[in-house]
């Protein structure tokens, strides 16, 4: 007896440490690239055109620059013509004079190739993942309880809360609406035919609904196998130990898509091709550099724990303990 609820103990541990470390996780850096090139000299840019990858979107990744790495950049703009000195003066008021906005270089660099702006993509899964993870969060604390009746009443709060938020904040408070409206104001950057783009905003409201109802639907699904299902219960920490998976599974998903729809009306002309997405690359005259940061570790330390705890609670279930 003794030694069943020490090992129920180490799986609640492990557990809940896969837990914090996947919060952690979120609101980390998962991935890193940076692109550099001649006519971007360290001096300038020291990190290159950096841009880090969280699972709530896209961040910058330059350090702030000195006055001197200001004036050269300056010279960078002057060289490189007015359309870009606009569009840098722009993304300055937004960040600061104190920082590089390397999405916006990013983008302005893409946008010569006949590229997509980069917060078009992944406008989904993105916009949702805090809802994706609070189902993941309520599906490990259910892992943690022994007995059917506790699991199911965990589930059924926590997924009953994590419904109410996301229809909250997505239908009542008119968060996806208002990224709808940022979603057209970066796709008209690049693509500026507003009937197009009308249609674009209601195809992303209709994924955007639908993947909620999904969720909602993926929820119920648990509830029942739980209820119904005995090993079922193994599948709560199963999926989100895979969370380092579906990462780099839609991270390679959507470079493909960037550089497999490329517009033709870009300045210069690349053949489509598919981005680096672990390691080094070459795309005309820059280099492409793309690595994990630590939130990927956080992630993997998330699904080493969780899978250890599955394994331990297999062990039991087979031998009569759990």
């Amino acid at each position: 007896m003794n030694d069943t609820k020490n090992q129920m103990l180490l799986v609640r541990g492990l557990t809940l440490a896969a837990l914090i470390l996947m919060v952690i996780a979120y609101f980390s850096p998962i991935w890193w690239v940076s692109l550099t090139a001649p006519n971007y000299p360290k001096e300038a840019f020291p990190d290159g055109i950096r841009i880090h990858f969280h699972f709530d979107g896209v961040y910058n990744g330059c350090s702030p620059i000195s006055a001197s790495s200001r004036l050269g950049r300056e010279t960078i703009q002057a060289d490189l013509g007015d359309d870009l000195a606009e569009r840098e003066a722009g993304a300055a008021q937004q960040a600061g004079e104190l920082g590089l906005n390397c999405v916006h270089e990013m983008n302005t660099i893409n946008h010569y190739v006949g590229m997509y702006p980069i917060d078009t993509g992944s406008p989904v899964e993105l916009r949702l993942s805090k809802f994706i993870f609070g189902f993941l969060a309520v599906m490990m604390l259910g892992f943690m309880a022994t007995k059917r009746r506790n699991q199911l009443m965990i589930l059924g709060a926590g997924f009953a809360a994590v419904t109410a938020w996301m229809v909250i904040d997505q239908i009542v408070m008119g968060q996806m609406n208002a990224f709808a409206d940022h979603y057209y104001h970066e796709a008209s950057t690049f693509f500026n035919q507003p009937e197009v783009l009308a249609r674009w905003m209601d195809n992303l409201k209709f994924a955007t609904k639908a993947a909620m109802a999904g969720l909602v639907v993926a929820m119920v699904i648990v509830m029942l196998g739980v209820w119904k299902i005995r090993g079922f219960i193994l599948l709560l920490v199963l999926v989100p130990a895979l969370l380092p998976v579906f990462f780099v599974l839609d991270y390679a998903g959507w470079l493909w898509f960037f550089g497999h729809n490329l517009h033709p009306w870009g300045a210069f002309t690349v053949k489509p091709f598919m981005p680096t997405v672990f390691g080094e690359g070459k795309v005309a005259q820059f280099s492409t550099y793309s690595y994990p940061y630590y939130g990927y570790a956080l992630l993997l330390a998330c699904s080493a724990a969780s899978f250890v705890a599955l394994l331990i609670r297999r062990k039991m279930m087979r031998e009569g303990q759990a």
